[in-house]
């Protein structure tokens, strides 16, 4: 794909040109690395509901530190008004309303506790400081003042990693917590080697049926595992891994993470990252955040409106999220196995939230992914029966108004993105308006939703009215005139 470069001028000069002339367009120049310009921890407070954790572009990974196990400001799993660090899992919810994720969490400490300490009791988490976090895209640093461990972050697509550094004179332990947030349906822990676990957690929160596989290599053996009551699989499983004492060395951990299976974590993780070093996949992921962000340019000599716009874009690029894994399998709407390696299969579409912007936005900086995201729709519409609203992880939420992957195709087919079955689609958008739930049928019988019939009748009006509108001009461009007229 072509590169597409926005340039930005920030200076208020106007030029003015007669009707003949065309402006001399001057391409932007950057000053620097944008990744330098993002700062991961704008949002973590207050309402904002983000993360600071490393995550790559639109990857399926988000592995970042737990300060809260619940409540709304907890929906990402961080907020910076917090002191005490629970672990680090692989899976979070960036500026969502609702809470869900936290999987397969990973706390490295100097005893065998398997309580949290959320209740004041003894535990394994750890205090910590903003003094000594660090974030960057697809990175992330902090130390643990409770255990004097530093901790490093760092991802690929579908994998991450951990490093641990202990101090002198100190027991090395991992605690691996299956529990942790989200009701758990089942979950196990396998040991393959003494180097080498995998499992997996069903879990129910706002997805209601998700399923999570992972696959851990440690960079050296454990000497001993114990776990909580003994249990290896079941609704509480927790397993503490002590490894030799060689005194102020560094564990390696390496974390392949699949929704389809066991053997699908461990291809993502193998196929990855490999041998590769941290010092590597830290910089694959800086390169590819660094090849993202370089889409837009802005030129401005005001740092702080650099950094306010490049960590606003470096959020539109967190979500929607990867949900296939590196073979082209993945678990549709159906919750069974698909497999499809002509596009690539997401999941987290925010469709509400993103219709108006961030998915117009894709259609000027990302339109080979838009294919991959209305591929994508249709794929759920085939294995569902219908198209999203709101999904999380191969569920349905049920969450917010409209049908809005209607606009969302209509505005990219509009725009002359291809790469989908246009007919299928747009055979999808009338089945989405065609159905009876959250005052539809009023709507199709009155034209609008009486108050009497339906709550927030107004914005379910306004928001059918325009998806139907915009159903109408993509039946138009393919030549249905019976549709249009509908």
């Amino acid at each position: 794909m072509k590169k597409i470069k926005i340039t930005v001028f920030l200076a208020g000069i106007v030029l003015l040109y007669s009707c003949s002339e065309k402006p001399e367009i001057t391409p932007a120049k950057k000053d620097g690395n944008l990744v330098d310009y993002v700062n991961p921890f704008i949002g973590t407070g207050g309402h904002g509901h983000t993360f600071p954790g490393a995550t790559m572009p639109f990857g399926m990974m988000q592995l970042s530190p737990d300060t809260r196990l619940d409540g709304w400001d907890g929906c990402s799993g961080y907020h910076y008004s917090d002191s005490y660090i629970y672990g680090f899992s692989h899976t979070h919810l960036s500026g969502t309303g609702v809470s869900d994720y936290g999987d397969i969490l990973l706390m490295p400490t100097n005893t065998i506790e398997f309580n949290n300490g959320a209740n004041g009791k003894k535990g394994y988490r750890a205090h910590f400081s903003h003094e000594n976090e660090l974030a960057a895209p697809g990175y992330y640093k902090v130390h643990l003042d409770t255990t004097d461990i530093d901790v490093e972050l760092t991802v690929s697509e579908r994998s991450g990693m951990h490093s641990y550094t202990f101090p002198k004179n100190s027991k090395q332990i991992i605690i691996l917590d299956l529990k942790h947030r989200d009701e758990v349906l089942s979950s196990a822990v396998n040991i393959l080697s003494k180097t080498e676990i995998s499992g997996h957690r069903h879990s129910k929160a706002w997805a209601t049926d998700q399923r999570l596989f992972y696959y851990i290599q440690f960079s050296k053996p454990f000497t001993a595992v114990q776990y909580l009551d003994d249990q290896k699989e079941g609704k509480n499983v927790r397993a503490a891994f002590t490894f030799d004492d060689t005194g102020g060395d560094t564990i390696e951990v390496k974390v392949g993470i699949s929704a389809v299976d066991e053997k699908g974590a461990k291809n993502n993780l193998e196929t990855e990252i490999g041998n590769k070093s941290f010092a590597e996949i830290k910089k694959a992921a800086s390169d590819a955040w660094e090849q993202q962000l370089d889409k837009i340019i802005v030129e401005s000599d005001n740092t702080d409106t650099k950094t306010i716009f490049y960590t606003a874009l470096y959020h539109t690029m967190i979500a929607p999220n990867l949900y296939q894994d590196v073979d082209g399998r993945y678990r549709g709407m159906d919750l069974n196995i698909h497999k499809d390696s002509t596009f690539n299969y997401y999941t987290v579409f925010s469709l509400w939230d993103t219709y108006r912007a961030a998915n117009p936005l894709y259609t000027i900086i990302e339109p080979d992914r838009t294919a991959d995201f209305i591929n994508t729709f249709l794929s759920k519409y085939t294995e569902g029966g219908i198209m999203p609203i709101w999904d999380l992880s191969g569920c349905y939420t049920g969450c917010m108004i409209g049908y809005h992957g209607v606009p969302v195709i209509a505005d990219a087919y509009q725009k002359g993105i291809r790469g989908f079955n246009a007919d299928k689609a747009l055979e999808a958008m009338v089945h989405s308006a065609m159905q009876d739930h959250l005052g539809l049928a009023s709507y199709k019988k009155y034209g609008f939703i009486p108050v009497e019939e339906e709550s927030e009748s107004v914005s379910k009006t306004l928001e059918y009215a325009y998806d139907d509108w915009t159903i109408a001009q993509m039946a138009k461009a393919l030549g249905k005139e019976d549709t249009y007229a509908t």
